[in-house]
């Protein structure tokens, strides 16, 4: 079976140079509380977009995370370069102001069975060829908090790709989802992530789940909801490795700054 390999670089400030020939990073911006670090995420990103009401957290919140800066500057200098969704969220003067900027707007308002996530995913994917189709990850910013079943049709946006490596990250921590089909190899990064991760068997039970490097290490462990999960985990080693069964959703704190 094919390792497949993780790290968190896109949350420091300057890529490693071992990322850079083989990773590319798109960005999409949902309708909740940006993350203190889109700023970071903006800068490695090759493709940035917003997810319909994501244009308004992009305009109003940007601002106040480059606050030692000219709104207006700020507002000009991070413009997306697609909004794409059903457009029922977005206001009007945002919208105007951005496409007066040169930013694509794509109306989907027809597509009432697909999350305004799930079509910016088919919107990266069609342009996957302009994008140098060098390990794909794409980042999702606000992908948490809010209503729930929100952030449920965010995890199953994972499931519904789990091809692709997408990452959903809120300012506490973010998910991304190991597909059984591979194993995995995580690379933390202890200055911005960690100690405190999960391993979640959402959707099927996991008959066996094996890892190493964490405080509590699975040794062929069966998890499933209404049962055991790992969870409030914590990461012991800068490597950590998992087998399983099953696809599992890794979690892990992303650290505030001290």
């Amino acid at each position: 079976m094919e390792l497949m390999s993780h790290a968190s670089t896109f949350l420091l400030p300057s890529l490693p140079p071992s990322c850079r020939p083989s990773l590319t990073y798109a960005l999409v911006i949902l309708n909740q509380h940006l993350p203190r670090f889109t700023p970071l995420l903006w800068k490695h990103a090759k493709l940035r977009l917003c997810a319909d009401g994501g244009a308004n957290r992009l305009y109003d919140e940007m601002p106040g995370l480059l606050s030692h800066e000219d709104p207006s500057d700020v507002r000009r200098r991070y413009k997306p370069d697609i909004i794409k969704g059903d457009m029922d969220s977005i206001r009007s003067e945002v919208q105007e102001f951005y496409s007066t900027l040169g930013t694509k707007i794509v109306d989907e308002s027809h597509d009432q069975d697909t999350t305004d996530l799930r079509k910016c995913v088919n919107f990266i994917l069609d342009h996957e060829l302009e994008l140098g189709k060098s390990n794909l990850s794409i980042l999702v910013a606000g992908a948490l908090g809010g209503r729930f079943d929100h952030e449920v049709g965010n995890i199953n946006v994972l499931y519904r790709f789990s091809n692709i490596r997408i990452v959903l990250l809120s300012d506490d921590c973010l998910i991304q989802l190991l597909p059984k089909t591979h194993h995995h190899e995580i690379h933390i990064q202890p200055s911005v992530e960690g100690p405190h991760c999960g391993l979640i068997p959402m959707g099927e039970a996991s008959a066996r789940t094996t890892t190493t490097g964490l405080q509590w290490d699975l040794m062929d462990t069966a998890m499933k909801f209404g049962d055991l999960i790992s969870t409030s985990n914590i990461v012991r080693e800068e490597n950590i490795t998992v087998r399983s069964d099953s696809d599992l959703l890794w979690t892990i704190s992303i650290r505030r700054p001290t």
